[in-house]
Order: C-alpha cells, then sequence, then structure tokens
C-alpha cells in the first residue's frame, strides 16, 4: 500500500495557518464595530432630530469606524474568497487553472498593488503623525493620523494574506495538498 504525498503532508504549514489566523482575529474583531456603528449612527439621528443636538466627534467616530471595518476587514474578505472576480470562468476551470489563476493574481496584481499602496501612503502617514493631525471641524477627532495609518495596515494586512493564498494554491500546483476550494470550515479551523 503506498500513500500519496496529500496524504503525508499537513493540510498548511505553519506559516500559512498563522497569517490566516492573523487575518481571521482581525477580520473577526474589526467586524464588530459594524454593531457599534450602528448604535452611534442612532444615537447622533436620535439626539439631532429628538433633541436638537449635534455631535461633530461622534459623527467622525462612525466615519473613523466605517474606515476601518474597510480597511481591516480586506484581508478577511481575500482570505473568504468575497472579492469581486470573473466567477462565470473562476467556477468552470479545473480546480488546477484556478489554482494558476490565483497565483499568479497574487503575484502580477495583487502583491504590487499593496506594495504601491504601502509604500506610497507611507509619506502621507508620517506627516499626518509628524503635524498630530487632527479633525478639520471644531468638535472633531483628534488622531486622524490613526485614520491615515490604516492604509499602510490594509497594504501590508491584504499583502500577508495574498502571500498566504498564493503558497496555499502553489502547495496545490505541488500536488502538496488537495486540490479544490478550501471549506469555510478549514479556513476556520486554521
Amino acid at each position: 500500500m503506498t500513500i500519496s504525498p496529500v496524504a503525508m503532508q499537513p493540510a498548511n504549514p505553519w506559516f500559512i495557518r498563522l497569517l490566516d489566523s492573523l487575518t481571521h482575529i482581525t477580520g473577526t474583531t474589526t467586524a464588530w464595530l459594524t454593531g457599534i456603528m450602528v448604535i452611534i449612527t442612532a444615537l447622533v439621528v436620535g439626539l439631532r432630530h429628538g433633541f436638537g443636538i449635534g455631535s461633530v466627534a461622534l459623527q467622525e467616530s462612525v466615519t473613523y469606524m466605517h474606515a476601518a471595518v474597510f480597511m481591516l476587514g480586506a484581508a478577511y474578505t481575500l482570505k473568504q474568497d468575497g472579492h469581486v472576480r470573473v466567477d462565470i470562468l473562476h467556477k468552470t476551470m479545473s480546480p488546477r487553472a484556478r489554482a494558476w489563476v490565483e497565483v499568479l493574481g497574487s503575484l502580477l496584481f495583487t502583491l504590487p498593488v499593496m506594495v504601491f499602496i504601502g509604500w506610497g501612503s507611507l509619506d502621507f502617514v508620517r506627516e499626518s503623525w509628524r503635524i498630530g493631525e487632527g479633525s478639520t471641524d471644531s468638535g472633531g477627532l483628534g488622531g486622524v493620523y490613526w485614520l491615515k495609518t490604516l492604509i499602510p495596515l490594509m497594504a501590508l494586512s491584504v499583502a500577508l494574506q495574498a502571500l498566504a493564498e498564493m503558497l496555499r494554491n502553489l502547495l496545490v500546483l505541488m500536488n502538496l495538498i488537495p486540490q479544490g476550494p478550501v471549506s469555510s470550515e478549514e479556513h476556520s479551523a486554521c
């Protein structure tokens, strides 16, 4: 009885599991901000229309959380295979062809774009920190530099998850892990 190379190998090497775990923790933690945004938005509307009280800081906090959800949730969306693609073509491909598309897509598109965004945003973020940038509106929140820091953090988190996806698909191409889509349970178990 011979054992196939797939049966001898773990589902994913530790570094892919580590990157997946970081993405999962960041994505699920950040997702809680959506509920908080709903509560604060309702509070802003209630205060304004019920009591004639406006709060720029509360309104800006919703903007900050909204930015955090999208910027820090981008890698989680990639991990969950939730980004937009031409599914009509993708679904008709063999698992091996899909793995090639994923590897090439990460290598030629996702990683270079994330490097461009991350590197390109550093001076912008550094300057914001240098001047201690705050809100331009009276009564607004300080710490705009924290908001701008989300840009390189998003680029880094998406790049790391794209690297994990690329490595996972390379393992598929090398027949070291099973072909086919990784289920949500397998992703979560990482």
